[in-house]
């Protein structure tokens, strides 16, 4: 089961999911696109085995929903909420700045929210009230106009709490490849969104790469990946019980560990097999530890180097200097230092976002966040000192374009005085 890999086996093992899900994925949205609320209705009853009557919740449901949660779940969600907020609101920029970078000549940027965007928020094998934090607080939190969700039928009431805490506006009882169809496209009754912002399996990942030429995307979010850098120094039971926290997300959960210590991963998978006695979830982490492994590395330089090349959407990182590894990694989703830092905090309450990069997307993306839900636009302002200082540099590349109508456009300016 705990097998020692080569940094090309996690790659190798992600490309063999897709096998024929994108033909499925392309006609659901072709469904979708041609059927609108009538192909949802249909889809839900498919694949979610529910019987809907109207698509989005209604405000009875949620207070519903409500009765049905433990009030101190309620109020932890609120916890997290809080945390989440107030981490994402260190990352607001501002409306408008300007600088005068020289006499006459004004520059800056406007930073402007996005006006509908749609979290997608998974469901099926488990609730996830953490992801509708993750994924509807950072948009608030960036000024947009209109938040809406969907989520799987039949809909957790945690989760449906956790969307009200966030702030959802609209929320559809809708799952799967169907769902990002229905936000990207719109229906009748599923408002179309400039950008959907998400995590979730497989379908939902291929059809959100699918529609981008309809809809902005946040970044491929598929199923939970964990790397470990580890050298002799590290807790081998805390490094187990990160490892079964993330394959227990889902079948097709993916681990690995690189380490210079070679006692390390017999370490490790005893305290796995001890810890997986008492899992509820045990079925499902022992598929995801089938695609999890360990590398050996001769040194702590090269594993850093290998765990780059991997760029897994979790990172941990469990050395004697670890602030020194932290200077050496370049991709990673998330990174998580030291022995009391579980992976699990930042899934949940320290306030870091959740929603993150896989597949080795860490590479060019950033996990979720408030950037992801605004745009910018640069501003320029020349008073006819600041026109005339760069002039001739204008005319003099317009014009070895061929394009005498820029130039003129500058030298008609100075005809005026």
């Amino acid at each position: 089961m705990w097998k020692q890999v080569s940094e090309d086996f996690w790659a190798e093992n992600r490309a063999s999911k897709v096998g024929d899900v994108e033909n499925s994925v392309v006609e659901i949205i072709g469904k979708v696109r041609k059927e609108g609320d009538k192909a949802l209705f249909e889809l839900t009853k498919k694949f979610d085995r529910t019987d809907l009557k109207i698509l989005e919740v209604t405000r009875d449901e949620i207070e519903d929903a409500y009765d049905e949660v433990d009030p101190v779940l309620v109020e932890e969600l609120e916890n997290a909420a809080f945390n989440i907020q107030r981490f994402h609101e260190m990352q607001v920029p501002p409306d408008l700045w300007t600088r005068e970078v020289e006499p006459g000549i004004t520059l800056g940027v406007k930073s402007t929210p996005l006006d509908i965007v749609g979290c997608y928020v998974p469901g099926g094998r488990a609730s996830y009230p953490s992801t509708a934090l993750m994924c509807v607080i950072p948009a608030r939190v960036a000024g947009v106009e209109e938040v809406i969700c969907c989520t799987p039928a039949p809909v957790n009431p945690i989760t449906l709490v956790a969307m009200d805490i966030a702030g959802a506006d609209m929320i559809f009882k809708i799952g799967g490849a169907q769902a990002v169809a229905a936000m990207a496209l719109g229906t009748e009754s599923v408002p179309r969104v400039q950008k959907i912002v998400g995590p979730g399996n497989v379908y939902v990942t291929s059809a959100k790469m699918l529609l981008r030429n309809e809809v902005e995307i946040d970044f491929p979010a598929g199923p939970s990946e964990i790397g470990v850098l580890a050298d002799a120094s590290a807790d081998a039971e805390f490094l187990a019980a990160d490892l079964i926290a993330q394959a227990e997300h889902d079948p097709s959960a993916a681990s690995i560990m690189i380490t210079d210590d070679p006692n390390l991963p017999d370490e490790v998978w005893g305290h796995i097999e001890k810890m997986l006695e008492n899992q509820p979830r045990k079925e499902i982490i022992l598929r995801a530890l089938d695609n999890s492994g360990y590398i050996f590395a001769t040194d702590m330089e090269l594993a850093v180097d290998i765990m780059n090349r991997i760029a897994p959407e979790h990172l941990s990182i469990q050395t004697s200097n670890p602030m020194d590894m932290l200077n050496k990694v370049k991709n990673a989703g998330s990174i998580f230092i030291g022995p009391y830092t579980p992976v699990a905090a930042g899934d949940y309450a320290s306030g870091t976002n959740h929603v993150l990069p896989t597949a080795g997307h860490s590479t060019t993306a950033s996990g979720l966040n408030v950037a992801h839900f605004r745009k910018t636009s640069t501003v320029q302002k020349l008073t006819p000192d600041g026109l005339g200082s760069i002039a001739s540099t204008i005319q003099t590349i317009a014009e070895a374009e061929g394009l005498q109508a820029h130039s003129d456009s500058v030298g008609i300016r100075f005809e005026k005085e």
